[in-house]
């Protein structure tokens, strides 16, 4: 179910519309962790019908940058705070300068002085991309300054301070302190699994399938030919009828003359 405040912002729709928006809503929130493409189809979809409702652009905007489509997720997260009024993702924002390649403006993003009003959470996740755009710039000392200030010291949530060990972590690696960087990730209780070689699995039924539709597909096209040498043929055979007509009605014009 969409939330109370969200369908809230869907009551300028049409109840129908409202009502298919809303499921498309649902399915982007749902599959963004397990399937963000189709998460971001179905935000897509949503978008079509209602571009002009906040939290529509919103849930494209998180799944444009779910998905690495980083200067769509740019200019949709701009459309929301024009929208809402509301600057609720310069963590977002900021690290999709990060993605094009500019971290220059990603540290600008996370050194406003509006950033100092928004709320701690958000305070921490402009740490961690200010973190990884001085790491981008090549200032690995900087980029562990940004990880050490009060605010990001004061973090108990598990999950954050996991996030937080990691960037740590790679800082550290790029610094060339490994043993450092392990330490960090044990301290954190996070584990890094090896990369799983990608399994390639070929399904011969799926493959004989599409070679039908490719052989069905040419047999169209030669269905299409035939009928059109047969009506060629047909204006053939016409042509021949009319010539005939045409030389009996000579004969007699001459037997009369």
């Amino acid at each position: 179910m969409l939330d109370r405040a969200a369908r809230q912002r869907l009551r300028t729709l049409s109840r129908d519309n409202a009502e298919s928006v809303a499921r498309h809503l649902v399915v982007a929130g749902l599959s963004l962790d397990s399937d963000p493409e189709s998460a971001y189809l179905h935000a897509k979809a949503a978008q079509r019908r209602a571009g002009r409702v906040d939290v529509v652009r919103e849930a494209v905007a998180l799944t444009a940058y779910a998905t690495g489509r980083y200067a769509e997720a740019l200019r949709e997260v701009r459309t929301v705070r024009r929208l809402s009024g509301v600057d609720a993702h310069r963590a977002i924002e900021a690290d999709c300068e990060r993605g094009l390649g500019r971290p220059e403006r990603a540290l600008a993003l996370t050194s406003a002085p509006e950033v100092a009003q928004l709320p701690r959470a958000d305070q921490v996740e402009l740490a961690i991309v200010a973190s990884g755009a001085r790491l981008d710039l090549g200032e690995p000392e900087a980029a562990l300054l940004a990880l050490d200030s009060p605010v990001v010291s004061a973090v108990t949530d598990p999950d954050v301070r996991a996030r937080i060990a990691e960037a740590r972590a790679e800082v550290l690696e790029a610094m060339g302190r490994a043993d450092e960087a392990a330490e960090v990730l044990q301290r954190a209780g996070v584990s890094r699994q090896a990369p799983e070689e990608q399994v390639v699995v070929i399904d011969l039924a799926d493959e004989v399938a599409e070679e039908d539709v490719v052989h069905d597909a040419a047999d169209e096209v030669v269905e299409e030919e035939v009928v059109v040498i047969d009506l060629a043929n047909e204006v053939a055979e016409e042509d021949d009828v009319v010539h005939h007509v045409t030389d009996e009605v000579v004969e007699e014009e001459d037997s009369e003359a």
